[in-house]
């Protein structure tokens, strides 16, 4: 089924915040003073650089606090310029979207994003596809559907599990694993007039996946039928609208509960996980098509290797909890397509 209305629009680049990292250590600093990452930068810089621009831009989108992003991804950004010898600037404006736009428009040449906004990057940008996420062993997750209502919800006994932290985490309805599909009897019980806060308009997990799963269970245009749900903006503030009360359902990922834990200790248990979407190719990373295959390949190569590190690791992992990369499933991939053609215009 294709519904009947376009859910949003490229966003606008104007007011997008764009942010500059640090490629290497400031000029008026002794050299012997110089720490060992900044003269490795210093070094890679003279070394490395053949068959790339004069400088490459990084496109993040902001999935939890902004100004964390902003330090993490500057670490980020200057590990991978240190690798490929050339500087790196960090962009992060405030949608996927708007990266797609980025790399349409020559503004953008390396994108990490979801895998809804990276089909939309290779159809509308003319990106390439190199690398996903790897997470809990996997380059798939899910949509996770959660409540504050679990008396309605839940058709089976609500468990609860503590993880290393001592914070627990209740599901029902077979909703563990973070395999799916499960709990979609329980999915047939939303009523489309009731609040449900879903994550982004360009969120594979927040609403492609879960808005066509509404469509295959309850037989109605999400897109027209569910005149109570909203854009929370992001998948820590889904979490927080089913917490606070102001949504009675909510979709992010998996488990994106513990985004708000540390400040709300209780949210694992207030907030229920009662259903799963089908599996969901992981987030992953594109580049723009005007790069030259060799630059592309030193991009990608670059990426992996600093996967391969400690430091680059944890750089990965501070800015989207990635724990390795690999190759871009193109077959998972053309399955996300088929789920973003539903949105199209009619």
């Amino acid at each position: 089924m294709r519904f009947t209305k376009k859910p949003f629009a490229a966003a606008a680049l104007v007011g997008a915040t764009a942010l500059i990292a640090a490629g290497c250590s400031s000029s008026d600093e002794p050299e012997d003073e110089a720490t060992p990452d900044s003269t490795a930068t210093e070094d890679a810089m003279e070394e490395g650089g053949e068959g790339l621009p004069d400088e490459l831009i990084l496109g993040l989108v902001p999935s939890d606090e902004v100004d964390q992003l902003v330090t993490d991804g500057e670490a980020l950004a200057e590990l991978l310029g240190a690798e490929l010898g050339v500087p790196v600037e960090l962009f992060i404006p405030d949608s996927y979207s708007a990266v797609v736009v980025a790399l349409q428009t020559d503004q953008a040449d390396i994108g990490f994003l979801g895998p809804i906004a990276m089909v939309q990057a290779v159809d509308e940008a003319s990106a390439v596809p190199v690398l996903q996420s790897v997470r809990y062993g996997s380059s798939s997750y899910v949509t996770q559907w959660m409540t504050n209502d679990p008396d309605t919800f839940c058709l089976d006994e609500v468990t609860t599990e503590a993880d290393d932290e001592g914070v627990n985490y209740s599901y029902c309805n077979g909703a563990t694993g973070y395999d799916g599909p499960q709990g979609e009897d329980a999915l047939a019980l939303i009523d489309p007039s009731s609040s449900i806060a879903f994550v982004d308009e360009s969120s594979a997990s927040g609403y492609y996946y879960p808005a066509t799963q509404l469509e295959e269970i309850l037989g109605i245009d999400p897109l027209v039928d569910l005149t109570g749900s909203f854009f929370a903006g992001g998948h820590p503030q889904s979490v927080q609208s089913v917490y606070d009360g102001d949504a009675v359902v909510g979709t992010s990922f998996n488990d994106a509960r513990g985004e708000i834990a540390e400040e709300f200790p209780d949210v694992g248990e207030k907030v229920v996980v009662f259903a799963y979407s089908t599996n969901i190719p992981n987030d992953g990373v594109v580049l723009a098509g005007d790069l030259s295959a060799e630059a592309q390949q030193q991009i990608t190569d670059a990426l992996v290797a600093l996967a391969g590190t400690e430091e680059g690791l944890a750089a990965l992992d501070a800015v989207y909890n990635i724990e390795g990369l690999e190759p871009a499933d193109v077959d998972a991939l053309d399955a996300a397509r088929q789920v973003a053609a539903n949105f199209g215009e009619g």
